[in-house]
């Protein structure tokens, strides 16, 4: 059966499944008609450096058909869609073992103007180390992003996602799967779209596998950013760390949702999760859901928590008294806050443009 098939073969999603409980899948849809898979458009992908200059020996961006391989349970309705609507665009990042590189190495994507998705396929070589920014650009009305694929043995990879298109809708779903003694930060920067549904899965099916998943999250007007995000530990001494940070002004919505399973025999395993919302006017808000599953008793810990709170008015009085203006001071704690994942996200030379990108889209969140 094809992915269109397949598709339209599946029922509505559950609207109790607290991935879809408050993204139902016709606002998610790009044309709200779930019964029907529109024609989709290809987008623009480049591979280069971070200043521009042709990507490094060693990494290739391959344009060619594969299979989507399910290393952990996804959402059939999402991955079979966006399966469909990526039939005639689908590209594999090819990067060779022992790869190394000093400057981040960005794969641009330009979605138009129109409806279009892309399915890619991380190939990433044993031992190799290096960064690669993802960039979503362009003026699209809805784009669709499917990336699955495995970090090798001992790769050390920092992951960056992040979303600058100006206005539309992104649905994005991510299932990556980290070899034994690989680590892994996937970091997601969203400041742009009018929505945003991000599914993101890992599986740390491997000794010693270690993720850390970083948010920084700028919403504002009547944006809905909707992440939802599992880590799956199913391999002995495993590690994973998941912190998520969103700033919502306006009249906006985040949701974040997070679930840490550690399988039956995932001995060792150390996993912890947490969401942290700063509310930037009275009508915004944000919901966070963590959840735990564990079916292995011999756990070094896990845990998880969620805090919300408004913008600390002391703090904002602190800067004003020192000459900020008002907008100033906001900007600052905002970016401060942010910054906590930022940073965490990557090396100096990465950091410095991450800052770069977050303060050119600051003024959008005042409230």
């Amino acid at each position: 059966m094809d992915a269109t098939s397949e598709y339209l073969s599946l029922s509505e999603p559950d609207r109790s499944d607290h991935l879809w409980r408050y993204s139902p899948w016709n606002r998610v849809h790009p044309t709200g008609d779930i019964a029907h898979v529109p024609e989709f458009e290809r987008p623009s992908i480049k591979l280069s450096d971070i200043e521009g200059k042709d990507a490094p020996s060693g990494i290739r961006l391959v344009e060619r058909e594969f299979e989507f391989s399910e290393t952990m349970p996804v959402d059939k309705v999402s991955s079979t869609f966006l399966k469909a609507a990526s039939v005639g665009s689908q590209y594999t990042v090819e990067v060779d073992s022992g790869f190394t590189n000093d400057l981040p190495i960005m794969l641009e994507i330009d979605c138009g103007s129109g409806i279009s998705a892309v399915r890619l396929n991380l190939e990433i070589g044993k031992l190799s180390n290096f960064e690669l920014i993802t960039k979503i650009v362009g003026q699209g009305e809805w784009f669709g992003l499917m990336r699955c694929g495995k970090v090798g043995q001992g790769a050390k990879i920092n992951d960056i996602v992040i979303c600058l298109m100006e206005s539309g809708t992104i649905l994005r779903n991510d299932c990556i799967e980290i070899g034994r003694d690989a680590e892994v930060k996937s970091g997601s920067v969203c400041s742009g779209s009018e929505r945003n549904k991000s599914d993101l899965r890992f599986n740390l099916g491997e000794k010693g596998s270690s993720l850390r998943v970083l948010g920084s999250i700028m919403s504002a007007e009547e944006m809905k950013l909707d992440h939802h995000i599992e880590i799956h530990h199913n391999a002995p001494e495993t590690f994973s760390r998941l912190s998520w940070h969103s700033a919502c002004g306006g009249e906006s919505k985040t949701i974040g949702t997070g679930m840490l399973k550690i399988y039956d025999g995932s001995k060792g395993a150390d996993a912890a999760q947490i969401f942290h919302n700063l509310l930037l006017s009275k009508k915004a808000e944000a919901d966070s859901i963590p959840e735990l599953e564990v079916l292995e008793h011999e756990v070094v810990g896990c845990g998880h928590g969620t805090a919300n709170g408004p913008i600390d008015e002391d703090q904002i009085f602190y800067l004003e008294s020192r000459g900020f203006d008002n907008s100033s001071a906001r900007r600052a704690l905002v970016a401060a806050f942010l910054n906590s994942t930022l940073s965490q996200m990557g090396s100096d030379f990465l950091h410095n443009w991450l800052i770069g990108v977050l303060t050119r889209n600051l003024e959008n969140l005042e409230a």
